[in-house]
């Protein structure tokens, strides 16, 4: 009687809501979303967001309130407390950080350990100079170990076994500008994250560009150092790298006038215009020039040689040594006239296809394309189909030296 009952009532109970739903199968939701038209803005942040004028910002300027002292001592200890916790401590924010950083480093960091300040904005940072700055830490230098280490493992070493007690027993690396083109080298960001994660060294750095989170990964960002790390064995065991990232924002809004001393006026803009400029742009760049009228670096020769691949390297890295070859050999009687000292196509052409950096006449072409566009390879074809092509480099014997020391010593 009761079953009866019981499916009486579910009878009535799917009659009057009607037939199940359906779901749709997962597949066919995507492919109905993927297929749908996505919505587009038509606003512009420029026309909504409209500049300001130079009144309005300086107005805007002299209204912000820096810090007080209060303030500044309460930050002081909250990243000191941090810093004690195993957090690296990264800033951000609009001004330059320098002056607080140094600050900090200082009255508080001084009392607790030994402090190494790195001035990343300077470019001509290395990570010899970072080497030799840590190992002034006394007994670093008198360190033992029972197998050779490099100097790298060495650093890594001595504080990984210093006694947490002992006086003096920490490192605190303090680094301006960790984004900057020089501190973006492997050697040194390979360094930087093997230290990072050492229990008794602790990184303090700042950050001026809006694209600078992507030089880390997420798992670089969010490893915490862990006593395991610290096993003092950088022989035996492939120690965890990463950074261990606690982000604070340090606007300041003060003006970047020590680390733009540093900075190099002349930019690839200037280099990139002559591969499509005129005549006289050309002619300029022979002795050295550029369209901007200054003379073209070797820190845009860097950023372009840094994003092409190893076998353009080369072929740039050979076409460089025949060019100096050329001007030590020949007698500088015009200096300024550098095609003088170029190499012609066919040349050019027989050596790659002999190291086998090209073994056809497309991928040559398209290897000497990359460093055209910048302008940093020139070329004239003085009669005549390919053989009478030569190619150079519009850069002085001083600069092309130092160029090809850095690509040596990678």
């Amino acid at each position: 009687m009761d079953s009866d009952d019981g499916s009486d009532a579910c009878e009535q109970w799917e009659s009057e809501l009607g037939a199940p739903a359906t779901s749709t199968p997962s597949f066919e939701a995507y492919f109905l979303l993927a297929s749908s038209r996505a919505a587009t803005s038509s606003n512009v942040f420029s026309s909504r967001v409209l500049p300001l004028s130079a009144d309005e910002y300086a107005t805007a300027i002299a209204a912000y309130k820096a810090r007080s002292l209060d303030q500044t001592a309460t930050a002081f200890r909250r990243y000191a407390r941090e810093v004690a916790e195993g957090f690296n401590l990264l800033f951000y924010g609009f001004g330059s950080k320098r002056t607080i950083l140094n600050k900090f480093a200082t009255e508080c960091l001084a009392k607790k350990g030994h402090v190494v300040v790195v001035n990343g904005f300077q470019p001509n940072t290395t990570l010899k100079d970072i080497l030799a700055s840590i190992e002034r830490v006394p007994g670093l230098l008198s360190h033992s170990s029972s197998l050779p280490l490099s100097a790298e493992q060495r650093v890594y070493d001595f504080f990984a076994k210093s006694s947490q007690d002992g006086p003096h027993a920490h490192l605190y690396l303090v680094v301006h500008n960790i984004d900057s083109p020089v501190m973006r080298s492997q050697k040194i960001r390979n360094f930087l994250s093997l230290l990072a994660l050492n229990l008794h060294v602790h990184l303090v750095a700042s950050i001026d560009r809006l694209n600078a989170p992507l030089l880390w990964s997420t798992s670089d960002i969010t490893t915490r150092k862990s006593p395991t790390h610290n096993s003092g064995d950088v022989r035996n065991s492939v120690l965890s790298r990463g950074y261990a990232w606690l982000w604070h924002d340090l606007t300041t809004l003060s003006p970047y006038d020590f680390e733009l001393t540093y900075a190099d006026r002349s930019t690839i803009s200037g280099a990139a215009a002559l591969s499509t400029g005129t005549r006289s742009a050309r002619q300029g760049a022979t002795s050295g020039g550029s369209m901007s009228g200054g003379p073209l670096s070797e820190t845009a020769v860097v950023h372009v040689l840094a994003a092409v691949t190893t076998k353009a390297k080369k072929l740039f890295a050979f076409l460089a040594a025949k060019q100096l070859e050329n001007i030590e050999a020949t007698p500088a009687e015009n200096a300024n006239d550098l095609q003088q000292y170029g190499l012609t196509y066919d040349a050019l052409f027989s050596t790659a296809r002999a190291e086998f950096i090209a073994t056809n006449d497309t991928t040559l072409r398209s290897l000497l394309g990359e460093f055209m566009d910048h302008g940093l390879i020139l070329s004239v074809n003085q009669g005549g189909l390919g053989g009478g092509e030569t190619l150079w480099i519009p850069l002085r014997k001083e600069r092309i030296t130092k160029i090809l020391q850095s690509l040596n010593n990678e």
